[in-house]
């Protein structure tokens, strides 16, 4: 948890071992100052805990969740299922199928139970970190005005990996 404030983000995962897979969308949070909490907790071991931590989070002051689970990955829908927050749903690689299982777990919700769904690996835990940034930027204008910081500086950085391109391919 980020430290000296209450949490805006509830990051869970199914298994601690996910933590170092997801660790980007604790990072994301940080580098723009949202203080958030990380809990392990399971949608098939102890849903009783999923469901108490899903119906008491916006009185704890939560405003967003991110659910990221491998494998049958149903935390992220068990949570929707019990709290009116925007859940985000994060999908964890596994060794026998990639993270496919995962991903398809997490993207498939029944009607009226919507999971906002990253990508398995790769920008996932880093989006999902950005989107919950994003989420709170609509009541918050410090965040906006930091976004907008960000999405400048990368416009300015990928101007840069451009010219540098440019720069090789001219030089014989």
């Amino acid at each position: 948890m980020t430290e000296g404030s209450n949490p805006r983000v509830g990051i869970l995962m199914g298994s601690d071992s996910d933590w170092p897979k997801i660790r980007q969308a604790a990072d994301a949070l940080s580098e723009f100052g949202v203080p958030y909490e990380v809990r392990v907790m399971s949608a098939h071991r102890t849903p009783h805990v999923v469901a108490d931590y899903a119906a008491t989070a916006i009185r704890r002051g939560l405003k967003v969740i991110i659910a990221a689970a491998g494998g049958a990955a149903h935390l992220a829908g068990v949570v929707a299922a019990h709290t009116t927050l925007p859940v985000i749903g994060l999908p964890v690689p596994t060794p026998d199928l990639g993270g496919l299982d995962s991903l398809l777990s997490t993207v498939q919700m029944p009607g009226d139970v919507p999971v906002a769904s990253m990508a398995v690996g790769m920008g996932g835990p880093r989006n999902a970190g950005l989107f919950a940034v994003q989420i709170l930027a609509t009541a918050d204008e410090r965040l906006q005005a930091k976004l907008a910081e960000f999405k400048l500086s990368l416009a300015t950085k990928i101007a840069a990996k451009d010219a540098e391109l440019q720069q090789r391919l001219q030089t014989p």
